[in-house]
């Protein structure tokens, strides 16, 4: 665990330093100039039914038919030969990666509260959070101080990284190709699995614990702004709920009708929409610049009546239904197609369901909207959870006005 907020950056240096046989300028031009390209990043997230966390290092890549076999031996190279002693470029890398954050901070504010919320609900959002959320943020900073007093440490680390991420043990691959072509290039990936080493070593065999999740409190991020960005959520599946889905197309009309009218027209935000996370169980509220903070607060534990005392007619149903429908089922490029079906394969879900899915939400009726009222009351339970990047004078003022909310500031920049 130690190593794992050290996995983001080096998955960047691992394609920015060059390799043994040539350097980065001459590997990414070779690289343009044979393939489509390619990126190496970590994935993780919550398995439905399951205590089970999803966490996979993803290296993707595509190419024409002809190149198959180059761009699987340069990912070969870059897997197993990339340098990762420079210590000007990594420097760079982590410089760009902690303004990147703290913009990320300032103008997509509503982005970092959601992970909060997921890290402290389950095991794979703290995973996530600790990968590119604000503890990501405070662990760059250590980090650029890091670089100067103790680099053959951080070489190290990274090495360290590399000897247990890089390997057959527990890999799985995904190719999207027509079936001439995936004949031909199958000796191309068996030789680029080969290559590997047969299993890991060190901290990636490691368990985690159930219980690391962040301490459950209702959090206010500080930061200098003029707007606010806040976010509240509660699992619902803790709280007893069985996936339905109609909960996709209720989510999709509450960013269109009541949130939109309330925390948009209304309030003066930017934007405000909602968020079910099927996975994990976690449903989010979240606001976009917004000027509100208690009243948005108050917004969202207003969905329960208005989806309890709801009236649709049948126009709006049918277009709600509709608009989900199409984000289920919603056009692909080819790579992105396999890319989805390598997730579904990551996360267990199995075709069956998703057509139990798809006839569950062309059956929504009113009486569903009316029952996941019910649901959301878990969203204004005292086990639901704030979390919001404000001002200082905004966070003081919140928590003068509700001391009850027992608000823990968090300062950033």
């Amino acid at each position: 665990m130690d190593l794992m907020p050290l996995v983001p950056l080096w998955c960047r240096a691992m394609q920015r330093m060059g390799t043994s046989k040539r350097s980065f300028v001459d590997f990414d031009q070779l690289m343009g100039a044979t393939t489509g390209g390619f990126s190496l990043s970590p994935f993780t997230s919550s398995i439905r039914g399951s205590d089970d966390v999803s966490a996979y290092l993803v290296l993707r890549g595509k190419s024409t038919s002809a190149q198959a076999g180059q761009l699987h031996d340069l990912m070969a190279e870059m897997m197993l030969e990339a340098k990762l002693d420079d210590k000007e470029i990594f420097k760079q890398l982590v410089l760009e990666s902690r303004a990147s954050m703290e913009s990320r901070v300032q103008s997509g504010g509503h982005s970092v509260a959601a992970g909060r919320l997921d890290a402290m609900d389950s095991v794979a959002g703290y995973v996530s959070e600790q990968l590119g959320g604000l503890a990501q943020l405070e662990y760059l900073k250590t980090l650029a101080k890091r670089i100067d007093s103790d680099w053959d440490g951080v070489v190290a680390d990274l090495e360290k990284i590399r000897a247990a991420l890089v390997s057959r043990d527990g890999s799985v691959t995904n190719l999207t190709a027509d079936a001439k072509t995936l004949e031909a290039t199958a000796g191309a990936v068996q030789s680029f699995l080969d290559a590997l080493p047969a299993e890991g070593t060190g901290a990636a065999t490691e368990a985690w614990s159930k219980d690391l999740v962040l301490p459950p409190v209702n959090e206010l991020i500080t930061v200098p702004t003029q707007v606010n960005y806040v976010g509240k959520g509660a699992n619902l599946y803790k709280s007893g709920y069985e996936l339905h889905g109609s909960a996709y197309v209720i989510n999709k009309l509450l960013g269109t009708t009541w949130l939109w009218d309330r925390v948009r027209v209304s309030g003066g935000a930017y934007g405000g929409f909602s968020d079910f996370d099927s996975h994990s169980g976690m449903f989010s509220y979240l606001s976009y610049r917004d000027p509100n903070l208690l009243k948005t607060i108050a917004n969202y534990d207003g969905t329960v009546e208005f989806l309890k005392d709801i009236s649709l007619d049948k126009d709006e149903l049918t277009k709600a239904i509709v608009g989900t429908m199409g984000d289920l089922d919603s056009y692909q490029l080819p790579d992105a197609k396999g890319y989805t079906a390598l997730m579904r394969h990551l996360l267990k879900v199995k075709d069956e369901e998703r057509q139990q899915r798809r006839e569950e939400v062309l059956a929504t009726t009113e009486k569903d909207f009316k029952k996941f009222g019910e649901v959301l009351e878990a969203t204004r339970a005292p086990e639901a959870r704030v979390c919001a990047v404000v001002s200082p004078d905004a966070a003081e003022a919140a928590m003068k006005e509700r001391p009850d909310l027992d608000f823990k500031v968090t300062s950033v920049m």
